[in-house]
């Protein structure tokens, strides 16, 4: 924080690198703040590694739903990788510098990322929708090759949207000072740190926010009011509750990816004033960390096929007993 302070009134020109600081306020607490998110990262690395591998190696899962799952988990290791390692050598041994050029490119990844997981989380509800509204014409709808061009699309969408980030925060040449006051270069973090007019970066963040987010959530709602409207027609009790079954375990990874975000966004969007900055920075690593973390436990505790090829996985002597 020293260096930030006596940088405050210099302008000078783009620096050769940024000072990532972590989390300011909390610097006696990085030691013990590195134990819960490498233990996230650790869970998130090792299970989204193990979904990949069970689904990659049985044929059985080469279906649409569970290569969504594998698209899911390739992006929360990209996601969390994106950002973790940077955090725990902050946490670990303090400020760490990152060049301009690593900081423009964590930024891309970060953000084009977490869209990339918003969009297969829309896949995804859109492929239970009709799984439970149209079952017997689910085999022809939704196809692998189909899977494919859609986890394609989105990958494009997530580049096309996020790229002008890095773009517009290049284009300035000054800046107020070279310490960023978070644990990664998130976007409106090194816009703080510009000297010159940043509308341009504040309008396009807001408005990449609202609809990226928006949309998604709009088609997932969507399509849980049709499943909704599907499930509650059918006609006994028990078929009702193993048709809620199949969407149990999207609806909780839905939970841990967005109500963190929200808590994440109004944060920074709303409570920049009442909201300490240490806890909008904890906020936001939590956003990145905890659904790559989460999202294999739950798949792997709720979805049985995915359950039971974990096991079998790890416990091969099982059937020579």
């Amino acid at each position: 924080m020293t260096e930030l302070s006596l940088m405050s009134n210099t302008t000078f020109p783009c620096p050769a690198s940024f000072l990532l600081t972590g989390i300011p306020g909390l610097g006696t607490m990085h030691a013990w703040l590195s134990l819960p998110f490498g233990s996230m990262y650790l869970l998130a690395l090792l299970g989204n590694a193990a979904l990949l591998a069970v689904v990659k190696a049985d044929t059985t899962l080469h279906q649409p739903m569970f290569l969504l799952l594998a698209t899911l988990a390739a992006t929360d290791l990209g996601l969390a990788s994106s950002a973790a390692p940077g955090l725990l050598a902050i946490l670990w041994l303090g400020p760490r510098p990152i060049p301009y050029a690593a900081c423009l490119a964590q930024m891309f990844f970060v953000h084009a990322l977490t869209a990339m997981e918003s969009g297969v989380l829309l896949a995804m509800a859109c492929d239970r929708a009709v799984a439970v509204g149209n079952p017997l014409r689910y085999p022809t709808l939704v196809t692998s090759t189909r899977v494919g061009w859609v986890a394609a699309a989105l990958g494009l969408r997530a580049v096309a949207i996020v790229v002008p980030f890095p773009l517009l925060v290049a284009r300035f040449k000054h800046f107020r000072m070279r310490a960023v006051a978070h644990a990664y270069c998130e976007h409106m973090a090194v816009v703080e740190l510009v000297a010159g007019n940043t509308r341009a970066n504040n309008l396009y963040g807001l408005a990449l926010s609202l609809a990226v987010s928006g949309v998604d959530v709009m088609g997932i709602a969507g399509s849980y009011i049709l499943i909704a409207h599907t499930v509650l027609r059918l006609p006994t009790h028990e078929a009702r509750a193993k048709a809620f079954g199949t969407c149990s375990s999207h609806i909780c990874v839905i939970l841990a990816f967005y109500v963190p975000g929200l808590f994440s966004y109004l944060t920074h969007r709303f409570g920049r004033r009442t909201v300490p900055l240490p806890v909008h920075i904890l906020l936001s690593n939590i956003y990145l960390l905890l659904p790559p973390s989460l999202n294999p436990l739950i798949y792997g505790a709720r979805t049985k096929q995915i359950r039971e090829r974990l096991f079998s996985f790890f416990t091969p002597w099982k059937g020579q007993l």
